[in-house]
């Protein structure tokens, strides 16, 4: 396993352990407030009815208006990408986001960006972690498997990753543990998170059930359920 370090300039105001936010735009796009952070997730500010383009000839259909616009965000300190879908983040986000905003990302979407003008890019394999210092908090993000489809359709579909959020303080190491799954499925390697992390607060899901020609390419609402017995029974079972 790897690790990289980033450091953000402190805030004026002490990080607050005790009450934080996650504000839900649509998609797989949120906007987390905790311990003096603030993180942009899976960045998709297209409106209902626009379409985006998933390669290989496929589109797909925006069916609600996210909840606020791209200009309507509150100063970022970084954006959490799981993979390059345009779903995840659209053209939108390509052209108005701070081109300078650092990114944690797979190495292929960081490749993406890249051509896309963005400079503070930090790649991660599974596994791999980057330690981001923030004033008083450590944010330590460790890259979680994931699958976007089913045996050798996944390799025709871009790299996915789920995320580990540890925010630490330094007289309590870590204070809040909060899993996000990424667009993926169910599959063997997912049971190892638990085992890693048993100690799992909070977790966001992608519950998207999205289908190509009958063939599930991320969880639908019975394996979401599928994901939060395995953490739950690896947890009892430690």
């Amino acid at each position: 396993m790897n690790t990289a370090e980033l450091t953000l300039p402190p805030d004026s105001i002490p990080p607050d352990f005790h009450t934080g936010s996650i504000f839900f735009v649509g998609t797989a796009t949120v906007i987390l407030r905790y311990a003096g952070f603030t993180i942009l997730t899976d960045p998709n500010f297209l409106h209902r009815g626009d379409h985006v383009h998933l390669g290989y000839g496929l589109k797909s259909e925006r069916r609600t208006n996210p909840a606020i616009d791209i200009e309507q965000l509150p100063p970022i300190d970084f954006v959490l990408l799981s993979h390059k879908h345009d779903d995840h983040f659209d053209c939108i986000a390509a052209e108005k986001l701070d081109h300078s905003v650092p990114i944690v990302t797979t190495h292929h979407a960081s490749k993406a960006l890249r051509r896309l003008g963005f400079q503070t890019l930090y790649p991660l394999s599974t596994w791999d972690a980057l330690t981001i210092q923030k004033g008083a908090t450590t944010l330590k993000i460790t890259s979680m498997p994931g699958r976007h489809g089913p045996g050798i359709l996944a390799k025709a579909l871009p790299p996915v990753m789920g995320s580990m959020l540890e925010f630490q303080s330094p007289a309590r190491g870590t204070r809040f543990c909060l899993y996000i799954t990424g667009d993926t499925l169910v599959y063997d390697e997912i049971k190892e998170i638990p085992k890693r992390f048993p100690n799992i607060d909070l977790a966001l899901l992608h519950l998207g059930g999205t289908q190509v020609f009958g063939v599930l390419l991320t969880m639908d609402a019975k394996q979401g359920v599928e994901a939060i017995q395995i953490n739950v029974s690896s947890t009892n079972g430690r």
